[in-house]
């Protein structure tokens, strides 16, 4: 698969190293030349350097490895380019004291979706540092990490859940696009537990046969009165 890059930060560094391995066509995209040829060297296996409208029409898929605020408005630059491409975006929009940025407002991902109305945009890869997207692969304990996935289309949602198991991790349906902000809420939550407070995030959620109430055993019931 041909997939485009925008961005040369360590996000884009990851993922597009396991693209790159898996045997997909990468190009990478930056308004640095400079930076982005250093990337493009370092990911190695045949990726190539280019600026971010190349990159954008490079690509079957493509990656917005962007800070959230300087996103919408490159992709809106980009439109015509990312016109039927499935855009992925792994942004947080997350500030300072762990504030959700768009609280109350539009989610990164649907303003990316705005700004590029004939992109198919794909809510992933935001619930983890960029240091976990290094990993070969990402597997704890056994378990392959899950990466949810927000999207409205199905052909879409199949071709970014292929560059998830390219990264060894498992894709986790997540619902349309319009949940994506419940993603990035997800994320503004983790990292204040993670960074701010210091606490195991996965220790919240019960293990998957008690998330629905599961059956008690009758001296648990009987020791709650039920």
């Amino acid at each position: 698969m041909r997939i485009g890059v925008l961005g040369t930060g360590n996000m884009a560094d990851a993922l597009a190293t396991h693209w790159v391995r898996a045997g997909h066509e990468v190009t990478v995209g930056g308004r640095d030349a400079a930076r982005a040829q250093r990337l493009a060297r370092r990911i190695g296996g045949g990726a190539r350097a280019a600026g971010l409208r190349a990159a954008a029409a490079s690509g079957e898929v493509v990656l917005a490895a962007l800070p959230f605020g300087a996103g919408a408005e490159v992709v809106r630059e980009l439109r015509a380019e990312l016109d039927g491409r499935v855009l992925v975006d792994c942004s947080n929009p997350v500030g300072p004291g762990f504030r959700l940025l768009t609280e109350g407002g539009t989610s990164a991902a649907r303003l990316l979706a705005e700004a590029a109305p004939g992109a198919e945009v794909v809510k992933a890869f935001n619930l983890c540092h960029e240091d976990v997207w290094r990993l070969r692969p990402p597997v704890f304990d056994g378990r392959p990490l899950a990466v949810p996935l927000c999207g409205d289309g199905a052909q879409a949602l199949a071709l970014v859940s292929g560059l998830v198991r390219d990264t060894g991790c498992r894709p986790l349906a997540a619902g349309g696009l319009d949940r994506a902000g419940l993603l990035e809420a997800t994320a503004a939550l983790f990292i204040g537990l993670w960074v701010g407070e210091g606490a195991d995030a996965q220790a919240i959620a019960p293990p998957l046969e008690y998330a629905t109430g599961g059956p008690l055993n009758p001296g648990d019931a009987a020791a709650d009165g039920r």
